[in-house]
């Protein structure tokens, strides 16, 4: 079996509804997807999610290029399909971070596994743990009476956590706002906020030991990626456990975090670890230091969110902490998979209740709607082919 092509779409998707955070307003989701076609006739595909420069510092233009014009000749045209494990590692060889890019190769390669073998991707993760995938929920920042009636609107869905998105106005603004939803939620209910590493030093001291009062479970990434250092200095300075997502993607930083007693948690993104196959081994890394872990996503179709969901059923240690890998719930401004209409995937993964459920077909188990794949192609751009 070979890789024959390897072709390269963006496309930008509506936000239903406008998201705010670190001071920005999100309106579409920027993303690319990516079909790796072999010549027995199989098809992988995946979804990169939003390629938010600031995050990983990815766009659109930079992930086709990396793909048609280093991966494919370089790594994938010619190669057995089946050998994910060497491909990823010759990836890594031919390119220094990139991890989206990357990841989105990995999701197409076991897409692609699952379909030439008739499985599910879990299967091919080392089977499945649990049946479905308790959630929580990711809100934006807002006006603080609108922001609370949301979340209890959440709560009621089944989902078993809200997070808020601090940054749209003054620190000050954001107090009141977490104030307002604890008390609309009451004291038991699980409120945490995430920061995006926004803070400086004093602003996270300070602001942290203000919200104290609120009961928060953790807070999220306050202060900037790099510093490392810093994030270990407030968590012995505050009562509310600190969780790191920014400052925690490489392996190398993992083990920084872990050795200088830098965060009490970890959030995951399998974009971030650069895929499927490394998220395990990032993971192992977690479960090694007995740290909780949250997966969020990089927001996008139900094509980018199945295949964390896989991930979230197949591996154990993950699979005990409620997760937040809800990307089509944020682009279609709703709380189940039953009012999502217009997605790039005809067959969404579930969500119902608060909880996740994966796909059972081959592969990733998602059928993609070319039509809807044509009508949001980003405006300006066009597909890219790499092939032999």
């Amino acid at each position: 079996m070979k890789i024959t092509r390897v072709e390269v779409i963006p496309v930008s998707t509506p936000m239903k509804r406008a998201q705010h955070m670190r001071g920005d307003t999100i309106t579409r989701i920027d993303s690319i997807v990516l079909k790796i076609h072999s010549d027995q006739g199989a098809v992988g595909i995946a979804d990169s999610g939003d390629t938010s420069s600031w995050y990983r510092g990815e766009t659109q233009d930079s992930m086709a290029a990396m793909i048609c014009d280093f991966f494919a000749p370089r790594v994938l045209l010619g190669e057995d399909p089946t050998r994910i494990e060497k491909m990823v590692g010759r990836m890594d060889l031919v390119a220094r971070d990139n991890n989206q890019a990357k990841a989105t190769v990995d999701f197409a390669l076991h897409d692609l596994l699952g379909k030439l073998r008739g499985v599910p991707v879990y299967e091919l993760l080392g089977g499945r743990t649990v049946e479905r995938v308790a959630l929580g929920l990711v809100l934006g920042a807002g006006e603080p009476r609108a922001v609370a009636a949301e979340a209890l609107a959440v709560l009621r869905e089944g989902f078993c956590f809200v997070k808020l998105k601090a940054g749209r106005g003054t620190l000050k603004e954001d107090v009141e706002m977490i104030a307002a939803v604890r008390e609309a939620l009451g004291p038991d209910a699980d409120l945490f906020v995430d920061v995006n590493g926004a803070w400086s030093y004093d602003q996270a001291l300070a602001t942290i030991r203000a919200l104290e009062r609120y009961q928060l479970s953790k807070i999220e990434q306050p202060l900037p990626a790099w510093d490392i250092e810093g994030m270990a200095r407030l968590r012995g300075k505050v009562g509310t456990p600190i969780y790191a997502d920014e400052s925690a993607q490489e392996l190398h930083q993992l083990m920084e975090i872990i050795t200088r007693g830098a965060a009490d948690g970890l959030m995951l993104k399998t974009q971030k670890a650069g895929g499927l196959l490394k998220s395990k081994r990032w993971l192992t890394m977690a479960r090694l230091a007995n740290m909780p872990v949250i997966c969020g996503c990089m927001v996008g179709s139900g094509l980018e969110a199945s295949a964390a969901a896989h991930l979230l059923v197949a591996d154990e240690w993950i699979s005990r902490f409620p997760q937040e890998n809800a990307g089509p719930l944020h682009i279609h401004d709703t709380l189940s998979s039953r009012g999502i209409t217009g997605d790039l995937a005809r067959n969404v993964p579930r969500y119902e209740a608060g909880h996740l459920y994966p796909n059972e077909g081959p592969g990733l188990g998602i059928e993609l709607d070319e039509d809807r794949v044509r009508e949001l192609l980003t405006p300006g751009k066009r597909a890219r082919v790499a092939s032999r």
